[in-house]
């Protein structure tokens, strides 16, 4: 059974999400406020966490940063009152996985849950099958474990950089645009740039190449998007 935290500061609206998804059958566990959230995101485990942006104490984006820089790959979904582009773009370059504005409905909400959760429990079943560490460039990389080394030392990635790496893995030697990565990583349309991806690309050549002003396994396609050449 999925277990699922909520980090919402709105009194009414945690209970309200709390009852309905404990309706559809998960667990869930809540903090009101940021360093609660935070302390509980870091000492237990859970399948998804619901994040408010605007918290007392510490912000959702500044617990996204956190967790990911902690190694916690686990799918954080940023609930924003703001609609601005900017706000969007920092949340998933933070390592958020997907944003709702609000007010949202509740079924988009349930929706967008399950769609991750099928998404994360597919590569733990197959998906992301390749229980063996892949040298890519100088990164060596296990995509079934989320882990990453450069000279057997532990590299911290999000979960949305292992989820890019694995797909251009998957479909090495073939021109993706940023339209198809968009669409198969983060499986929604999103109303924001495709600087996006061009930022999670910069960051894994960081990793992976020995010269990421010059990569040679990252290709940019010109006007369309890239090329994983393995």
């Amino acid at each position: 059974m999925n277990k699922i935290l909520i980090v919402e500061d709105e009194a009414n609206m945690l209970r309200g999400l709390k009852d309905n998804l404990e309706f559809e059958g998960y667990i869930v566990d809540t903090a009101e406020e940021g360093n609660t959230g935070l302390e509980k995101l870091l000492q237990n485990k859970y399948d998804l966490i619901l994040l408010d942006v605007m918290l007392p104490n510490i912000s959702g984006f500044d617990i996204c940063k956190t967790a990911r820089k902690e190694g916690i790959t686990t799918p954080i979904i940023m609930l924003t009152a703001k609609g601005e582009e900017i706000d969007k773009v920092l949340g998933l370059e933070l390592g958020a996985d997907d944003y709702i504005t609000k007010p949202f409905s509740l079924r988009e909400l349930l929706a967008r849950i399950k769609a991750i959760l099928r998404r994360t429990k597919s590569s733990g079943n197959g998906l992301i099958n390749e229980n063996i560490n892949i040298q890519i460039g100088k990164l060596t990389v296990n995509f079934k474990n989320y882990e990453a080394f450069i000279d057997e030392k532990p590299v911290k990635m999000s979960h949305k950089e292992f989820e890019i790496l694995h797909y251009l893995y998957q479909n090495a030697n073939k021109t993706i645009d940023r339209d198809e990565l968009m669409s198969n990583v983060w499986d929604i349309n999103y109303d924001i740039t495709t600087r996006t991806v061009d930022n999670f690309i910069l960051k894994l050549r960081q990793k992976i190449e020995n010269d990421p002003n010059q990569p040679k396994i990252i290709h940019t396609v010109h006007g369309v998007g890239y090329k994983f050449i393995f």
